[in-house]
């Protein structure tokens, strides 16, 4: 790497931000927004010391909540009670940023032919990865120190704020490193988003058996390191170094591997599909369908495994409970009623919102397909553009319903295996999960209307999921009046199985969605492609 294979990586730096300041900065929002009610809201939900202790010896007492949260090694401490999520859960949704980022501006502009045509101007052949490393570090530290402050501001001591925001970053490192490496072996943008996925899903994995079995394994993933680095206790700074070491050792290979390999391909060729397709690609619903299916398959493993974990945790959680204060948060989670139940209404509120981002990714890759021109080609035959777009909106529809499906009975099989009743909870929990179908197909229609604007305007959905999981979490700490919080469709949905199904909400928000479904449709036929 020389100075002239580096040419223009300023440039492109400042050009992938304006390219990427609002995905970045609403998904960094969310996430500093989450930490700083997590912070704040710990203390009121446990105010003595007696009941942190408890709470977090229940959480160590429960296979199910370690290897979900991870550990809390230092039961005195209210920090490590308070970031108990973000330590190692919601470093996962750190490291998706990076890996979205680095394929963005990697694989998926090689894939574009953009790659190509830069390469033809004075850009030298090592800036675009130069480039996406130099912009996703300074937005990796921009997220981290942020979260610190608000971890203070929350109450939490000025020194392991500063700790976990730093591990914060250093996640973001590897997940970068993770990205870059992935960009070089793939041969297509979904196989390098796969691959990373898989990386990040096996450290996941990884460390939750080093944390409820095999211990030494936590050391041997990022995630592991998270909750090793004791930021609320007795910092292990020293800990921070093996991010930095990983990060750099993924970034030298994944620069080893870019000068060996030709630009557009990867190190790994991509197979070639048979030479006839199947009579039932010819139609648009059928195509859309196949392309899909390993989306679909993915996503509904994951769900089936993390509803199964979620359902697994609702048995114990009267032991995290001993605090009345906490009896009555969680309780006014879902409304009046059980705790347990109260607690699998908000799971499965939680749960709708990831599904939503299945559906907005489907959306997504329909205005990837336009704006790389395979949406011509398919138009160029007998296909419709109503057709097209129809398949899309469809698949995005049917199968976000169908992974609420999947998630609810996960939850209701973990919750009966657990408690000792299987056959009881399928009638209450399935049905629950269900009702939340309506807020979803808000959220993908509001993804589907930007896509029907413009093909490039699919991160509005991402921005409104964004907007919609920062007003659930911080909107009543920060005491913003109900119709602000109301512009969620999540806060609208039953919280079912403590309330009863209530029809008028999910017609209104079925109605709503259908009238944006109809304004993209109408809008969609009438614009220009591209």
């Amino acid at each position: 790497m020389t100075s002239g294979t580096l040419a223009g990586t300023t440039l492109l730096v400042r050009h992938s931000w304006r390219r990427d300041r609002v995905l970045a900065s609403l998904w960094g929002l969310a996430l500093v927004a989450v930490a700083y009610a997590s912070a704040a809201a710990t203390s009121s939900l446990y105010p003595t010391v007696r009941d942190q202790v408890a709470a977090a010896e229940a959480i160590n007492a429960s296979p199910a909540i370690v290897a979900l949260y991870g550990p809390i090694l230092d039961v005195t401490s209210l920090g490590e009670l308070a970031m108990t999520k973000m330590t190692v859960l919601y470093s996962v949704f750190v490291a998706a940023l990076f890996v979205v980022l680095l394929r963005r501006h990697t694989r998926v502009e090689e894939e574009s032919g953009r790659a190509e045509l830069l390469g033809g101007t004075a850009i030298g052949r090592d800036a675009p990865l130069a480039s996406a490393v130099v912009e996703s570090s300074a937005i990796a530290v921009a997220i981290g120190l942020p979260t610190a402050a608000v971890n203070v501001a929350g109450g939490l001591p000025l020194a392991g704020s500063l700790a976990f925001g730093a591990g914060w970053i250093g996640i973001g490192l590897v997940a970068i490193g993770i990205g870059a490496v992935a960009s070089q072996v793939s041969a297509s943008a979904r196989t390098c988003g796969a691959a990373a996925a898989g990386a990040i899903g096996a450290a996941y994995l990884l460390r939750a058996v080093g944390d409820t079995s095999v211990h030494w394994l936590s050391w041997a993933t990022p995630f592991g390191w998270s909750t090793q680095l004791r930021a609320y206790s007795d910092p292990r700074w020293w800990v921070l170094a093996l991010y930095a070491v990983l990060a750099v050792a993924l970034l030298t290979g994944a620069q080893a591997l870019r000068s060996r390999r030709d630009l557009g391909s990867g190190l790994v060729a991509a197979r070639p599909g048979p030479a006839d397709a199947a009579p039932g690609l010819t139609d648009a619903l059928a195509l859309a369908l196949r392309v899909h299916t390993p989306t679909i398959a993915v996503w509904s493993a994951a769900t089936a495994v993390l509803g199964a974990v979620l359902g697994a945790i609702v048995p114990n959680v009267g032991d995290l409970l001993d605090s009345e204060a906490a009896r009555e948060v969680v309780a006014r989670l879902g409304g009046d009623g059980a705790v347990e139940r109260a607690l699998i209404a908000a799971e499965l509120s939680i749960v709708a919102i990831a599904v939503s981002c299945f559906g907005i990714a489907v959306i997504a890759h329909g205005g990837a397909d336009e704006q790389a021109g395979r949406t011509e080609l398919v138009l160029a035959t007998g296909t419709s553009r109503a057709r097209s777009f129809g398949a899309t909106l469809l698949v995005a529809l049917t199968g976000a319903t169908w992974l609420l499906a999947v998630s609810g009975a996960a939850v209701a099989l973990g919750y009966g295996i657990v408690g000792g009743d299987v056959g009881d909870t399928f009638g209450e929990i399935l049905p629950a999960a269900l009702a939340q179908a309506p807020a979803a197909w808000v959220v993908v229609a509001l993804a589907a209307l930007a896509f029907s604007v413009r093909a490039s305007w699919t991160v509005a959905g991402w921005g409104a999921v964004a907007l919609f999981v920062t007003l659930g979490q911080v909107g009543e700490l920060l005491g913003l009046p109900a119709v602000v919080l109301g512009l969620s469709p999540y806060t609208h949905t039953p919280s079912m199985p403590v309330e009863a199904f209530a029809v008028v909400p999910e017609m209104v928000l079925t109605a709503i969605a259908a009238a944006l479904l109809g304004v993209s449709w109408m809008r969609y036929r009438t614009r220009d492609l591209g």
